[in-house]
């Protein structure tokens, strides 16, 4: 696919998020939170991050109390040189925006969680196919944090998974060397868990 059909992809997707209406929203997020809590990800997880949804994003609103309710450590991103810090979450902590209008939490980068002490990511997307391959805004900040991924022999935290509607699934996406696939995506449907690759003789962290 080449970059003008992935602009061209993530323009329309983007587009048809933004025109879903208000109920179809509430009622996709309240069956993707049903999905999450019984999808058995969340319980053994202690420190989780989550994102606060823009542009049409699939709403995590509703299950922000049911993780204050389990005593979940909560982590959102933050921009910070080309890459995210994860800082904790409170609902009554305050938020700033980023460049791109995006709230994150008013926090030094002292308090980030490193990335490699999360245990579930729930990561927000343009597109995904079957193979666990995401199509993001562009901008790569999630490759760059979690590149060390890469070297599954020494690093398996955290588990990355997809957020999305299902009208976001499409037949392929091209992977990029610098691509981290998802574990899984969950959507308003149900959770697809993908094959993940073998580790190689040369992975080296």
């Amino acid at each position: 696919m080449p970059v003008t059909s992935r602009a061209d992809l993530r323009s329309r997707m983007r587009h048809r998020r933004r025109r879903l209406a208000a109920d179809e929203r509430v009622a996709y997020a309240r069956c993707l939170t049903r999905i999450l809590l019984h999808s058995g990800l969340i319980w053994p997880a202690r420190r989780i991050a989550c994102y606060l949804s823009n542009d049409g994003e699939m709403d995590l609103g509703p299950l922000f109390p049911r993780l204050r309710a389990m005593r979940k450590e909560t982590f959102l991103p933050a921009l910070h040189r080309r890459r995210l810090l994860f800082l904790p979450y409170e609902q009554s902590a305050p938020l700033v925006r980023n460049r791109f209008g995006i709230a994150e939490p008013a926090r030094p980068p002292s308090a980030a969680c490193p990335p490699q002490g999360l245990d579930l990511v729930l990561v927000p997307l343009v597109a995904f196919d079957g193979a666990g391959n995401r199509l993001g805004m562009g901008g790569g900040y999630y490759d760059r944090t979690f590149a060390y991924l890469r070297h599954r022999r020494y690093w398996r935290a955290p588990a990355l998974l997809g957020v999305a509607y299902e009208f976001q699934q499409v037949a392929a996406l091209p992977a990029h060397s610098w691509d981290i696939p998802l574990h899984g995506v969950v959507t308003e449907r149900g959770l697809r868990r993908f094959a993940q690759p073998e580790p190689t003789e040369d992975d080296s962290p």
